[in-house]
């Protein structure tokens, strides 16, 4: 305004009044002459203004009543030039504002006027808009009369004037509402108290309103009576008036006015109580109208939509919904939901396409939308507006293709028939477009032969409508086809794009912001941290509300989109638009992902999906996943259930490719299109670029891209990249030149999008990885069964993802290589393969990768790394396992020095190898493990040792190849002596280890748990060597074992003084007992069969050719090997605790094995024992020639000490590594004690060698062939043992043990010798030997004797003990003692070659035991015990077997050394029997002494035939020696013996000194046989003390007269009983010896009488006579005998009897005397 405010605007004004008033004077001079006047003092006037005035304008103002008065009146004349004059004179006053309120008010009346004349009418309306624009008087009445002015202007006749007028009307509303947002504006800062209005309050309630908001309010309110048809309040005067101008007039107000009606209240009002109903109102018709439907059906006629009403209503109420959606929540609901009803299929095509474009108008907001959905879709009784919409949209789009548009006059017309009714179908055209090559011409959408084109209608992101525009139409417009589905599918299009920018914008705003705050929250002062605090809560709060609101809007629209685009994407023919549609399902995948809405992220990538692959593709995962609510493509759009569209196969697409299907069984082929191929770049595209939301759906992305890449035929290679390649079965793919140069890129975009898998975080790499492992345990289901090629794609991307995530390995590691071990199980090789070279190559690339900290630092991720490693020994496919071991071996080439922490897994792997698994795995193992011994033993740490003797250990175990078994057992020997060389430091380090993990344990409060604790740890690495020789000491290989024995035991004597003092228990008891028992146990139950040759051509020798004779080796290599711990250590074993027990369990294993029903095994357990014991027999020349190669045990090591040559060489190092070994210990060790202190040990002994005495020797119930004997060597050496374990128990030995050695002895002289052994062992049977056996036993004997001899006199009774064995051992000679039933033959029938068993020539043995009983006597006959327990009896008793059997001994020797012991006995024993004789000890004696003499003077047996006269006579002089005896020894003393015992002598005599003729002999040798020499001597002794003349007792007279009358009567018997006989035999000579006999009578009488004759008169008995006379008439009687010989004898009989012949005496003398 400053421009007329100026003084030249004001002085131009002035000038310009004047000479307009001039001009009107002018005029109206002649017509009009008060005109005329009043222009002439109106001149003065003005003149006299500016003269008065400064303020020039003000008072122009002031009066501008006056001012305008003449122009006012010039316009009355209604003359159209000064009419004209006087409205551009008015008009330029009101450009300069100088009119006042009523001068206004008078120019108006006055316009009117002249519009009532139709007078100037534009120069009117143009009057009218200078007075409302260029100031604000005009207000109130005038206003409205100057609006309805216009109003009436715009109702005439004329076009120019109609147009002008309502330009004019729309400028005046304008600016009747400037003017009120401008006072609004003057008001602003003065703040009011707003009067309350009540909401139902009256439309007349203005009173509150400024002025120009109370005219704003007016003219609005009377706009709407308008349109409603009804009378205006305040536009009075109005005439007519048409709704569309109507309602264009009140969409112009609130769309340029939105925030008057949303700052003052009654306005709102007006909005809620006037506009809404007036639009729901006029809506009506085209609500109730129904396409097609007969006007006979309705009752009434329904009004018909009338296009121009309709298009302005939607235009209102898009506004309306746009300004006031917040005022209005309830009625937009009705708007939408009308919206929506538009759409519908049975309503006009316009209709439908202005609706379309009404909601494309509203769907480019996503503000709006979103306020939509807050306000309906997530209120709970409300309709879900919002996604109403979208499904509106989605089922807009399906009717469009199903239901052909038939209300559209171009289609109708285009199809040539006026049938309205019945669908018309699409443009025939189309079809031959769609076939024409291939390739549609225009871009159009094309489904099941419906086709339509595609439209550009208006810029992306903008909703410019064509239909909504058209004002100035009154027909509804024809919609070109394809219009509709274009707006549509834009609206679609924009949808997405909105609401997803929308939302992905305030997300990314939402994260940064709480990364700041985050920030912020963490700065120090404390204040701002409350306030952040706070502020972070506020934010949480605010997020979860917009996040609430974004998921819901997905929720609401993903449905219907989804269906539409999917239609949409299959409908295409158009690249550009499948573009854009996979774009818009891309986007809504991603933004899904992003609100992790789970199942509407999975709907989208699954339609993708399906766009990728072939139609009908059997792809189970998109079948069956979270798209379950897509499988059968129902979504309730508004209600009514529409089926989803399943792709339809005749899309007329470009094939590109034909590839075999990825199923289990071949399908033959399937194709691709260009389509599919662009589908599957947009796969790629999400899956690269928003990997990180993907989840779950990875697996749809994979599983489709691994379908994709199995038709394209891309196959895995290294590093898992996928190249192009055959396809190996089947039809081989085809592939289009132009998807042969897409392959190579594509291939390219798949190792990228694994290569970004790098960028993802955790979670979702996580998933991605899940996912791969899910797809490959299809590929793995798939490929079970049959030996196809397996789809390797997820393993092949695994590998890839492994490789590129190596910085953050840890966290996929475990799901990576977990999934590959399965793989790597699979049956297929392919398959397996794969996974194996997968996993073996992330495990090496994870140990060469430069890790931060490096793996020397983080052993934890070490161990991670190499575990699956360790894993992979559960898998027993041997190829795998291959590949195990030859990445272990490239493993240990490449890091093997660094491996620290990992070794363990390492060695593991080496040890997991299983016997089973055939010879190449194994021999890859041991050669790792043999790396392993030699090059890396120093670099790993000292823990993992024991590891490395396990599987060392586990490698002899093998039975696979008996090489491999025993190079174990030699880097086992090389292990120990490492361990021996670098002691110290191994020593060191794990004491160090052990310290901190013993902290570790107290820390958590467990047990601290390794083998052999609590020895110190250096010492159970050597515990564990040893146990694990001990395992291999028990291989079922015997050269395993013997390697593995002689191993064990050196490695004990050579290293074992490393060992603190206190780990020998454990060797002892861990280690050796367990070995002991181990052997003893299968030694026992080793197999009898013959093992007929030891594979190959490998003989085996006879005495190895059964399981249990290669065992039998074992038990006495392992029981020697103890044994010379035991005595080689003794001095560090015995201060042990339990050395005792140790002792005992030693004994027992000895015991077992001397018992073992083996020789081999029995004999050396005695060696053994020998051993521990310290007693080592000397070899002695005499066992040599006995102990034969025939017997089953090796020679060499059964004799003498011990250790044969089968042993010596690793013991050989023993004492020269003793003498390194001194450093090491502490102290010297002891000097050896040769004697076991402890008398407790060596009676144990003693009961061991009691009880495998007894047991071996006691004979088996039955036999058989198989029963076990004991050998001679075996008995030889249990006694051998006896004299040395005697000494040290000497002390204690008492009768009792006696007894049980006695036993012992005599069972073990019994045990008979198998034939084929006896040529080596019993000398020919001529010779008079002792086998050792019987030596050891007399030497036993010996020992004790000469104990007892020396010992205290308490030991003495056992002298009787040793009597009674010895006199057993005695009978032998006459009766060799039976082994249980065991029939014995005699040596000389035994057949050598046959399994029978020889009795020994017990002879020898028993003489000379005899020998030794009789020296024995001789030094014991007078002590007490042997008086006392009869000895004497005893042996006498012994000696009358052999004594009576005589010559019918075994041996002739055997009666004649009986005879001498008898003699040399009793020259000793009778003395003291006489001593005795009162004490009644020998009463016994006498008749067994009796009854000896009596059964060997007079045996039964009858000489050989051979005997030789010398023989004979020498013979008879050892009778003669006895009867010496008699003589000297016992009768001179018969008063000290018992009468009946001498009576007994004297009959024997008397029978000796008759009856003595042997009846063997012959005629010839009559002579000298009659053993004269001895009856001689018999009847002397007879005669001698029958006369003896010093009878000093009654006694000895008694003896003599006894035994005269014995002789006497004896004579007597003879004679007669030899007349009787020759009485008897008349001519007949009588038999010889009677003859003989006869004629010894005969000469024994005359004898007889001879010494009666010598002897004093008084010594001889009157009786005695008597008898001698009373032979007299006998032998008379004798002379008739027929014999010569009798006869001399007999005339020498009875020659003496002359001095018997005498006178009979008184009677008197005869009684006196």
């Amino acid at each position: 305004m400053s421009g007329t405010n100026s003084p030249e605007a004001v002085k131009k004004l002035l000038e310009n009044m004047q000479s307009d008033l001039r001009a009107l004077s002018l005029e109206c001079k002649k017509k009009f002459p008060p005109v005329k006047e009043a222009a002439e003092s109106g001149i003065i006037k003005v003149k006299t203004i500016a003269a008065r005035n400064t303020e020039i304008l003000a008072a122009l103002k002031e009066n501008s009543s006056e001012v305008v008065q003449p122009f006012l009146m010039g316009c009355g004349t209604k003359e159209p030039k000064i009419t004209q004059l006087c409205l551009t004179a008015i008009q330029r006053l009101m450009s300069h504002e100088v009119v006042s309120e009523t001068a206004a008010g008078n120019i108006i009346n006055m316009l009117w006027q002249l519009m009532e004349n139709s007078l100037e009418e534009l120069k009117l309306l143009q009057t009218v808009l200078v007075l409302l624009t260029t100031n604000t008087v005009v207000h109130d009445e005038s206003l409205s009369k100057a609006i309805v002015l216009c109003f009436r202007l715009h109702f005439t006749k004329d076009n120019i004037t109609n147009n002008t007028a309502a330009a004019t009307v729309r400028q005046v509303v304008t600016v009747v509402f400037e003017r009120m947002v401008a006072e609004d504006e003057r008001h602003r800062d003065i703040i009011e108290q707003p009067v309350l209005v009540q909401g139902n309050s009256n439309r007349r309630s203005v009173s509150t309103l400024k002025p120009c908001a109370k005219d704003a309010y007016m003219l609005f309110q009377d706009l709407c009576q308008l349109v409603n048809a009804d009378a205006p309040y305040w536009l009075v005067g109005m005439t007519e008036m048409t709704r569309t101008f109507g309602l264009e007039l009140l969409e112009s107000v609130l769309n340029d006015f939105p925030q008057v009606f949303l700052q003052h209240q009654e306005f709102s009002f007006l909005l809620k109580e006037r506009v809404c109903p007036l639009v729901i109102k006029l809506f009506s018709p085209n609500i109730k109208f129904r396409q097609g439907s007969s006007s006979s059906s309705s009752p009434a006629p329904v009004e018909k939509p009338y296009f121009p009403i309709c298009m302005r209503l939607l235009r209102v109420v898009s506004v309306l919904i746009k300004q006031f959606y917040s005022l209005l929540v309830t009625e937009c609901e009705i708007f939408l939901s009308l919206l929506v009803k538009f759409l519908d299929a049975d309503k006009p095509q316009w209709l439908r396409a202005v609706a379309v474009e009404s909601i494309h108008r509203l769907c480019v907001q996503p503000q709006l939308l979103r306020s939509f959905c807050q306000s309906y879709d997530m209120k709970q009784h409300s309709t879900k507006v919002f996604r109403d919409i979208v499904n509106a949209l989605g089922s807009f789009i399906q009717s469009l293709f199903l239901v052909p548009p038939t209300g559209n006059p171009a289609t109708t017309n285009q199809a040539g028939n006026n049938n309205s009714g019945g669908p018309v179908s699409a443009p025939a055209n189309s079809g031959m477009l769609g076939i024409g090559g291939g390739v549609t011409l225009l871009p159009a959408f094309e489904y099941r032969g419906t086709w339509i084109p595609i439209l550009t209608i208006t810029v992306q992101g903008s909703a410019k409508a064509t239909y909504l525009e058209m004002l100035d139409k009154v027909e509804p417009p024809t919609i070109p086809e394809g219009y509709a589905m274009s707006v549509a599918f834009h609206c679609l299009l924009d949808l997405v794009r909105g609401i997803t920018s929308m939302i992905e914008g305030e997300l990314g705003k939402v994260e940064t912001e709480c990364q700041t705050t985050t920030e912020a929250a963490s700065s120090p002062t404390q204040s701002s941290e409350q306030q952040e605090l706070q502020s972070t809560s506020d934010q949480m709060d605010k997020e979860k509300v917009s996040r609430a609101v974004w998921e819901e809007m997905v929720n609401a629209c993903w449905c219907g989109l989804l269906a539409a685009l999917s239609l949409l994407l299959d409908a295409s023919t158009d690249e550009a638009a499948t573009e854009n549609i996979l774009k818009a399902e891309l986007t809504m995948a991603a933004l899904c992902g992003r609100l992790g809405l789970v199942t509407s992220r999975d709907a989208f990538i699954t339609a993708i999906c399906k766009g990728s692959l072939p139609p009908h593709y059997a792809l189970t995962v998109l079948n069956t996943t979270t798209a379950a609510t897509l499988s059968n493509k129902s979504y309730s759009i508004q209600g009514q259930s529409v089926m989803m569209i399943s792709p339809s196969s005749e899309s007329h697409q470009q094939v590109v490719a034909v590839g075999q299907p990825l199923a289990v069984q071949p399908q033959g082929t399937v194709m691709l299109t260009s389509k599919n191929i662009q589908c599957m770049r947009t796969l790629l595209n999400l899956a690269h670029c928003h990997g990180a939301v993907l989840g779950t759906s990875w697996q749809l992305v994979l599983a489709t891209l691994q379908h994709l890449v199995w038709i394209l035929g891309l196959k895995p290679s290294s590093g898992g990249a996928l190249k192009p390649g055959r396809a190996v079965e089947g039809p081989s793919t085809v592939l289009t030149t132009a998807v042969m140069t897409d392959l190579p890129v594509i291939s390219n975009i798949l190792s990228r999008l694994f290569e970004s898998s790098q960028y993802l975080d955790d979670v979702s790499l996580h998933h991605l990885i899940n996912a791969l492992c899910s797809l490959s345990l299809e590929a793995m289901d798939m490929a079970y069964g049959n030996n196809k090629e397996p789809s390797l794609f997820a393993v092949a991307k695994l590998l890839e993802t492994g490789l590129v995530n190596m910085h953050r390995i840890e966290i996929l590691w475990r799901p990576l290589t977990g999934h590959l071990l399965e793989v790597c199980q699979h049956p297929n090789s392919r398959m397996r393969e794969w996974g194996a070279e997968a996993l073996t190559s992330l495990i090496k690339a994870g140990l060469t990768f430069n890790h931060d900290p490096p793996l020397s630092q983080n052993q934890r991720l070490q161990l991670l790394l190499l575990n699956p490693l360790k894993e992979m020994s559960s898998i027993n496919h041997p190829d795998i396992r291959l590949k195990q071991l030859e990445c272990v071996l490239q493993i240990l080439q490449s890091q093997g020095d660094s491996l620290g922490p990992g070794w363990p897994l390492v060695l593991g792997v080496m040890g997991a190898i299983r016997n089973d698994q055939g010879e190449s795995l194994i021999r890859t193992a041991f050669q790792c493990l043999q790396l392993v011994v030699t090059d890396f033993l120093p670099t790993m740490p000292c823990t993992c040792l024991q590891i490395v003797v396990d599987v060392a250990g586990s490698f002899g175990l093998h039975n696979q190849e008996l090489n491999i078994s025993l190079t174990s057992i030699g880097l086992l020997w090389n292990i120990s002596d490492y361990f021996f060389q670098r002691g110290e430091t191994i020593e060191k380090e794990l004491n160090k280890e052990e310290a901190a993990q013993q902290k570790q344990a107290e820390e958590k409060g467990v047990v601290l748990n390794r083998p052999f604790h609590p020895a110190p740890p250096f010492d159970c690495l050597w515990l564990c060597l040893y146990a694990k020789l001990g395992e291999l000491c028990v291989d079922p290989r015997p050269a395993v074992r013997k390697s593995a024995g002689q191993t064990l035991f050196s490695t004990i004597g050579a290293h074992g003084t490393l060992l603190q003092h206190s780990t020998w228990h454990t060797v002892i008891w861990k280690v050796l007992f367990h070995l002991l028992d181990r052997v003893r146990e299968s030694s026992t139950t080793a197999d009898k069969e013959k093992i007929e040759s030891g594979g190959g051509n490998i003989l085996i020798h006879h005495s190895r050719d059964t399981a249990e004779k290669q065992w039998a080796e074992t038990w006495v290599l392992t029981l020697a090997g103890v044994a010379r711990i035991f005595n080689t250590r003794r001095y560090l074993l015995q201060p042990l605790g339990d050395f005792s027990r140790a002792w005992d369990v030693l004994l027992d294993h000895i015991q077992s094995a001397a018992l073992s029903k083996n020789n081999e095994v029995s004999l050396a357990a005695l060696k053994s024992f020998q051993e521990i014991l310290q007693i080592v027999s000397p070899v002695r020349d005499s066992d040599k020639p006995e102990t034969p190669p025939a017997v089953n045990v090796p020679v060499p090591v059964l004799l003498g000490s011990i250790s044969g040559p089968g042993l010596s060489r690793p013991f050989v190092r023993t004492d020269s590594i003793g003498d390194r070994l001194g450093r090491y210990n502490s102290s010297e060790p002891p000097v050896v004690t040769d004697e076991l202190e402890d008398l407790n040990l060596w009676w144990a002994a003693w009961s061991t060698w009691y009880r495998i005495g007894s047991e071996s020797t006691k004979p088996p119930v039955t036999f058989d062939k198989l029963t076990f004997i004991p050998s001679q060597p075996f008995l030889t050496a249990l006694i051998q043992i006896f004299p040395a374990l005697y000494q040290h128990i000497k002390t204690g030995f008492n009768m009792d043990d006696l007894q049980k050695l006695g036993v012992i002895l005599h069972s073990a002289v019994s045990v008979p010798i198998s034939s084929d052994a006896s040529p080596f062992i019993l000398p020919s049977y001529t010779e008079a030997v002792l086998t050792s056996l019987q030596e050891a036993v007399l030497t036993a004997l010996d020992v004790l004797q000469k104990a007892i001899c020396v010992g205290p006199e308490n030991m003495q009774i056992m002298y009787p003990a040793i009597f009674d064995q010895l006199l057993a051992f005695v009978e032998f000679s006459c009766k060799p003692p039976q082994y249980g039933q065991l029939e014995t033959k005699h040596i000389a029938n035994a057949k050598y070659n046959q399994a029978e068993w020889v009795a020994l020539n017990y002879v020898p043995f028993a003489e000379r035991s005899l020998e030794v009983v009789v020296d024995l006597y001789q030094k014991t006959a007078c002590h007490k015990a042997v008086v006392n327990e009869k000895v004497l009896q005893n042996i006498i008793k012994t000696l009358r077997v052999p004594l009576s059997l005589k010559y019918s001994c075994p041996s002739e020797s055997t009666w004649k050394l009986a005879v001498s012991s008898l003699l040399k006995v009793l020259s000793i024993g009778l003395p003291v029997a006489r001593q005795h004789a009162s004490s009644g000890k020998f009463d016994s004696m006498w008749p067994e002494l009796a009854n000896t003499f009596e059964d060997f003077l007079f045996t039964k047996s009858i000489p050989p035939d051979n005997l030789s006269i010398q023989e004979f006579q020498r013979n008879e002089s050892i009778d003669v020696e006895v009867v010496q005896l008699i003589s000297t020894e016992i009768l001179p003393y018969a008063n000290f013996i018992p009468k009946e015992f001498v009576g007994q002598i004297m009959t024997m005599l008397n029978k000796g000194s008759i009856h003595s003729q042997s009846s063997s002999f012959t005629e010839a040798e009559i002579d000298i046989r009659l053993r004269e020499e001895f009856s001689k001597m018999c009847f002397e002794t007879l005669l001698q003390f029958s006369f003896s003349n010093k009878v000093t007792t009654p006694q000895e007279g008694y003896i003599s007269r006894m035994a005269l009358s014995v002789l006497l009567k004896r004579s007597q018997d003879v004679l007669h009983r030899y007349i009787e006989d020759e009485r008897l035999s008349g001519k007949c000579p009588l038999p010889r010896q009677q003859v003989t006999e006869i004629i010894f009578v005969l000469k024994a009488v005359s004898t007889l009488i001879d010494s009666l004759k010598k002897t004093q008169p008084e010594n001889v008995d009157g009786n005695t006579w008597a008898q001698v006379i009373a032979l007299y008439p006998t032998l008379v009687e004798c002379i008739t005998c027929s014999s010569a010989e009798v006869c001399s004898a007999l005339k020498e009989a009875l020659v003496p009897f002359k001095d018997f012949m005498q006178p009979p005496a008184s009677k008197v003398q005869n009684g006196e005397s």
